[in-house]
């Protein structure tokens, strides 16, 4: 771990983490804006539009075939990242993660108190009758995945285009944010809102931003790292206690 940032955790203990697409990167999940994300891969849909709240319940068919190409990834493990995080969150020093990833990574990785701002593939509702599924129904099934209950169609519980974020998990968030000493923000350009604009609820004492490209935000930090946040957030054994 940089050594500043390791400063940084060492003398504080009311830690939050904002994450965006970066942190996932590094396991193997494309991210949306880059030049081989998600949005650059071209097709005579845009991707902003299949991923629209409208085009889901107009062309459910043709969205789910886009959803698992280039949105679902099963086999992809915790990064460096993911494990620093727990880890931190288990010695008492992080207080939550606040992720714009739907990808139930830092779950995996032993993170328990997480705000995931836009949702998450592994969880599914009939929007008929409110059964739940998990993503290994979504992948069982073929082309509009249906209830087994009363044969509604299953939505993803993610944020589409043209949704609004769930309120609860915005007022959690930014409690966390303006209840925080630290904000480390990583992987993430800050130019997806209304998320990028969580930062302004914080008011605490260290502002650090991980990121390979320069953010808005940059200049106000008191620590910025231009590098991936896996290696950024590397933690070695006994590194921090």
């Amino acid at each position: 771990m940089n050594e500043k940032l390791r400063e940084i955790i060492a003398s504080h203990k009311n830690i939050v983490f904002f994450g965006g697409a970066g942190v996932s990167t590094a396991s193997g999940i494309p991210d949306f804006r880059s030049a081989n994300g998600i949005y650059s891969q071209g097709g005579v849909i845009p991707p902003e539009e299949i991923l629209s709240h409208t085009f889901f319940m107009e062309r459910t068919a043709e969205f789910y075939k886009f959803y698992r190409e280039k949105m679902l990834y099963p086999s992809a493990k915790p990064n460096d990242c993911h494990f620093a995080l727990a880890r931190l969150e288990s010695l008492g020093r992080l207080k939550a993660v606040v992720t714009q990833n739907i990808d139930d990574l830092h779950q995996k990785a032993g993170s328990r108190t997480v705000y995931e701002l836009h949702g998450s593939v592994c969880r599914n509702r009939c929007m008929r009758c409110g059964k739940k599924y998990g993503l290994d129904y979504i992948l069982q099934t073929e082309g509009v995945p249906r209830c087994e209950k009363c044969g509604g169609i299953i939505k993803p519980d993610v944020v589409l285009y043209e949704e609004s974020l769930d309120p609860d998990c915005i007022r959690d968030s930014c409690r966390a944010i303006a209840e925080a000493e630290v904000l480390i923000i990583g992987g993430t350009s800050l130019t997806v809102y209304p998320a990028a604009s969580f930062i302004n609820y914080f008011s605490g004492e260290k502002l650090v931003l991980i990121n390979k490209t320069p953010t808005q935000a940059d200049r106000i930090a008191d620590l910025v790292l231009h590098e991936g946040i896996a290696e950024a957030m590397r933690l070695e054994d006994g590194e921090i206690s």
